[in-house]
Parts: C-alpha cells; structure tokens; sequence
C-alpha cells in the first residue's frame, strides 16, 4: 500500500500549474440511500495509507473520534470518516489514510482506497448549494469522472476544526485592534468555509475591512472589475485592495495561479500576496515564493497571521505616507 504513495514527493513539481492530484477512497454503502459515494483528498495532504491498526479507545472525544493509535512514538488521533459523514454504512473499515496538514497529524478511517487521479483544478466545481446544504458545507469540490461518476472532495479543515476543537475563540483574544485598521481593505480567496471564518475573525480582531471569494477564479474576476474601476476614477488599485490573501488548493483557480495573474497585471503593483495555506511544507512555501508571493502563513495560527497582517499593511501605509 505504500507504493501508491512513494512518489508523493516528486508530486510537488504540479503545484503552480493548476493541477492537482487527489487520492480516491469509499466510506461503504450508505444504508439509507444504497448508495457508495467516492470522495478525494489532495495527495499533499496524506502522509501514507496502511491497514488500520489497533486503536486505544480515549475519553471525551467526539463520537466520531474513535481513539488514538500510535505512529512511530507520536500518539495520533482516528477519525471514522463514515460516522463524522453521517453515513450509516455497515463495512469495516479496514484502511487508515494517515494526513498531515495544518501542523497537525490525524488518521482517517476509510472502507477502502481506490486510486490517484491526476486533474486540473479548472474541472473541480464549486459544489451546487443543495449539495453543500446536505452536507453541512462539508465538500469543497466536485468533479465527474467518465460514466457519471461524482468525486467529492473533502474539507479536511472542517474534519479538523470539529474534531480538535483547534479554533477556539482563545486562540484570537490578543490580538489587538490596528491603529487606522479602517483604512485598509483585505481581499482573501479560500474554499474552506472554516479558514473563512477563522479569517474573517482575525481581521475582524484587527479592525481591517475585507472581500472575501471562496476560489482563486472568483476571486480573480473581482480583483479585475476592481482594476477596472480603479483605471476609471483615476486611482491605484492599491488605494482599493491593501492585500490578497489565499489559499493554495482552490476549485476552478489555485492560489499559485491567482498569484501569477496579480504579479503578472501591472495594475497590481504594490499590491502583497500572502498565501494562508495548510500545505506548509518548504516546497509549497518554495513555489509561492517563485511565483511572486509577498508572504506564506501557515494554517491556522491568527496570531501569527494577524502578526504578519499588520507588518505589511503598516508598511504599505509608510510608503504612501
């Protein structure tokens, strides 16, 4: 099973080009439904994929949560991906897809791994709202495959944010408001409905304005009609848009490519980037750099963000002073 993996390094030389690779796995047939749904999850997010091993029950997790198993000396929280889904499907789950994102490690139970499949981010779609209300904002994207076949991908950060209780409000209560933090307006890109609100929350916190987009497309066609009405009245964009912040894996438009297109538009002189993302790893960090990004914060530490945040919009503020 290792095998499926072993090239996950060499993956890396994707991102900047729009495409993704994203690992397929089941959950069993819902009995309700009769159905067998596919889901996927970015092959930058899996560590390894192995047979599930023993899990030692703990106290007061959530009912998702079925335990800890041990990683090599590092106790590693398992989540049942059918019960947190709510699909109430009688197969084992044998497989554990083991994740690291976010600075955290978590295991997945899954009935069983299909494959990888290599995509462009352009044939990822914004899920369809009934789809997103059915299930509770859980799936970023989806794409059909031949024969009908619907992959949904999973917002791991959701996964992550109910299970770890990680954006607690402490994790904010110190961030101080920013002097004339009115003056500047924020433009951010993510398709995690968490990492929106964890956002909004640290600029609410600093008393910054914001637009908020929830893929680089998106987010990109607003950017342009804002560079437009900028040319019309005579200003810069940078008197408009203070900072873009996104994140890397985004349906239709990755952050890689949003970058580009502002680095590459005049207009946009002045304007930082600053990629938000949980594929934190030197060479992620390497590739926004390569493409013009100003900064790169990890998710999700506000402090940290709201940190960086302020640094910039300060000196953006000195040199139009």
């Amino acid at each position: 099973m290792s095998d499926l993996l072993k090239n996950i390094d060499a993956r890396t030389r994707l991102a900047g080009t729009n495409k993704l690779e994203i690992l397929l796995f089941t959950l069993g047939t819902d009995n309700r439904t009769g159905r067998r749904e596919t889901f996927g999850i970015n092959v930058f997010k899996v560590r390894e994929v192995m047979r599930t091993p023993t899990i030692t029950a703990a106290p007061e997790m959530p009912s998702s949560v079925e335990g800890m198993v041990s990683l090599r000396g590092v106790l590693v929280p398992v989540v049942d991906l059918a019960k947190y889904v709510g699909i109430g499907a009688d197969s084992p789950r044998e497989i554990m897809i083991v994740t690291e994102y976010n600075g955290h490690t978590q295991g997945f139970l899954v009935e069983a791994v299909d494959t990888i499949l290599r995509l462009d981010w352009a044939q990822m779609r914004v899920p369809p709202d009934m789809l997103t209300a059915n299930m509770g904002g859980l799936v970023t994207a989806v794409t059909e495959l031949p024969g009908n076949k619907l992959v949904m991908m999973l917002d791991v950060e959701k996964v992550l944010s109910e299970t770890t209780r990680y954006d607690d409000a402490f994790m904010f209560k110190d961030i101080e408001p920013m002097d004339r933090g009115n003056e500047h307006t924020v433009f951010f890109a993510d398709d995690s409905s968490v990492a929106r609100r964890q956002i909004t929350q640290t600029l609410d916190a600093l008393g910054v304005k914001y637009v908020g987009a929830v893929n680089g497309r998106q987010a990109w066609e607003e950017l342009k009609k804002v560079a437009a009405h900028a040319e019309t009245t005579g200003r810069k964009v940078k008197d408009l848009v203070s900072m873009v912040l996104t994140d890397v894996e985004m349906p239709e438009m990755d952050g890689y490519i949003l970058t580009k297109q502002i680095k590459s538009d005049p207009r946009f002189e002045g304007v930082p980037v600053i990629m938000h993302s949980s594929l934190s790893g030197m060479s992620n960090q390497q590739l926004g750099r390569s493409v013009g990004v100003d900064e790169y914060v990890p998710k999700f530490e506000p402090q940290r963000l709201a940190v960086t945040l302020r640094r910039l919009l300060n000196r953006g503020g000195a040199e139009d002073a």
